[in-house]
């Protein structure tokens, strides 16, 4: 597997886009030795075996389009592998890195016919491991952002597609990028967005990655909003808008906006 630590939050550099688009940053500040045993259990396993060390990857609070991000991609004989991907995908037929940052996000309900990523969909599935993202809900104040993660602080697996562009690398080497499957928000989050990703639960997880699995029907019963119950927003400082942020910060709780906590901290009751 590919040493992570060649891979910094600088790798790409990440291009300005508004800090309300869909999904477009999230965390993964878990550290890799708690969430390889739920997406590489093979690998887990051999390394608990020999000893060796776990992935070095860097704990992440505000994860950025163009960025390197942690895929979990399926071999043809159904083993799993780890890499990092560039967020936002770049088509085999494309000419211009710039088409990704257009691709960080897909829709679950037409993906499978879409040019862009009609062929990922079929052969390029993957899982996007996360402890959480951020959405901006649009206030009279302006975007307030929230993290969003699960309620008893477990991993996410978001429900991604990747390619390999040839045309684009660098030296003949092939660039590798994913994006994220998005659906409707379930009742918890609408009122932030109308829209969230695709998050897969450890059954349908076996099934995203099976390659021998080709029916779009079987696909895309999949993809459907998270459980009500599952995830807790939270609200942040707008720390996150900027994606040169990269620290615990960037998640700590804030009084909900518009709260009568929130007023009293303004006017100075509250310190």
């Amino acid at each position: 597997m590919p040493d992570a630590s060649r891979y910094t939050c600088g790798i790409f550099a990440p291009t300005q886009r508004r800090s309300d688009a869909l999904c477009g940053r999230f965390t993964l500040k878990t550290p890799a030795a708690a969430w390889t045993p739920q997406f590489l259990p093979l690998w887990s396993e051999q390394r608990r075996r020999d000893r060796s060390e776990a992935l070095d990857v860097v704990p992440r609070y505000n994860i950025a389009p163009t960025q390197a991000v942690s895929c979990i991609q399926s071999e043809p004989d159904q083993q799993r592998r780890w890499s990092l991907l560039r967020w936002g995908l770049i088509p085999p037929w494309a000419d211009d890195l710039a088409i990704g940052n257009r691709m960080i996000n897909a829709r679950s309900e037409t993906a499978a016919e879409k040019r862009s990523f009609k062929q990922a969909f079929a052969q390029r599935r993957c899982l996007i491991p996360a402890d959480g993202y951020y959405e901006w809900r649009k206030t009279p104040r302006g975007k307030q952002p929230y993290w969003i993660a699960r309620r008893d602080g477990g991993m996410l697996a978001m429900a991604g597609l990747w390619q390999r562009n040839n045309k684009l690398g660098e030296g003949g080497t092939a660039i590798e990028s994913c994006t994220v499957l998005t659906t409707a928000a379930n009742q918890t989050t609408r009122d932030i967005h109308d829209r969230m990703p695709v998050f897969l639960d450890r059954q349908a997880q076996q099934v995203w990655l099976n390659t021998n699995v080709d029916d779009p029907a079987e696909l895309q019963s999949l993809l459907c909003p998270a459980p009500a119950d599952w995830l807790v927003p939270r609200p942040v400082s707008t720390r996150v808008n900027s994606p040169r942020n990269d620290s615990p910060d960037c998640i700590k709780p804030i009084a909900e906006p518009g709260s009568d906590q929130a007023e009293r901290f303004e006017q100075g009751e509250l310190f």
